[in-house]
């Protein structure tokens, strides 16, 4: 399993990925799940990839060698993020389509999931999710974040924190704090971290991060967090307990009534 993350806001991006690979409790490796294809001063495009690896690895070699070999169409020549997108699903679909009869001989899931986001030339920064099946949805002011992966434990952190008007810099925490928080609880997502930053308008990544298991700042992310919590956990207003329901089943008397 894994978890990885784009956040869309007014500023720009960030996207964010584990690199914990698991086939079974006795085989547990890392392998980087996010991935930049930029042509400076064009387009920015930031990839992050989920689900079955041998399928993931390959899509993510095809985007290349197409891009290399100058095939048409590829990542540099598509003239909008949601043609890049459509042309990410039809690469998906491809590659299951070959491999497909054999992952099912053998009972083995071969489906996978990708986060596409950056800008390109005349457009806004954009953020998609692409699906096994080659389609794909697009975030939004109001849907500011997707996910894919072990999305449910680092979900609430994102619902109660993110806005389309948050900053950058604070967006950054919120994504780093949403993976920690998701490995905290799950031990199929796991370091190192990858994480990058893409300002509106920049056409290029200006900040890019990687987090090992023991980082200093990621320790101090945690313990932050924590206390924090356990403060406003004890200083919040009081229960107005309502006690005029009983809480037996019906028929049954109250046992203060005995």
């Amino acid at each position: 399993m894994t978890y990885c993350l784009g956040i869309l806001v007014k500023e720009g991006l960030v996207l964010a990925a584990d690199s914990r690979t698991n086939a079974g409790v006795d085989y547990i490796s890392s392998y980087r799940k996010l991935f930049e294809f930029s042509k400076p001063g064009d387009r920015t495009l930031l990839l992050c990839t989920s689900g079955n690896l041998s399928i993931t690895q390959a899509v993510v070699q095809q985007l290349s060698q197409d891009i290399k070999c100058d095939r048409k169409p590829n990542l540099h020549s598509l003239p909008t993020l949601y043609d890049v997108a459509r042309y990410l699903g039809d690469q998906i679909r491809a590659l299951q389509k070959a491999d497909r009869p054999w992952l099912e001989q053998d009972k083995i899931d071969f489906r996978c999931s990708f986060l596409l986001g950056g800008q390109v030339q005349g457009e806004a920064p954009q953020l998609f999710l692409v699906y096994s099946q080659g389609n794909c949805i697009q975030a939004t002011p109001e849907t500011p974040f997707l996910q894919i992966g072990e999305t449910k434990y680092g979900k609430p952190i994102l619902d109660r924190t993110l806005g389309f008007d948050t900053p950058l810099d604070a967006v950054a925490k919120c994504a780093l704090l949403s993976i920690d928080s998701t490995m905290r609880s799950n031990l199929s997502v796991g370091p190192p971290i990858h994480m990058v930053m893409y300002e509106a308008n920049s056409f290029e990544v200006r900040h890019r991060a990687k987090f090992q298991a023991g980082d200093p700042y990621l320790i101090k992310m945690r313990k932050h967090w924590e206390v924090a919590l356990r403060e406003a956990s004890l200083t919040m207003p009081d229960i107005s307990w309502n006690q005029e329901d009983a809480l037996s089943p019906l028929g049954i008397a109250d046992l203060g009534d005995a």
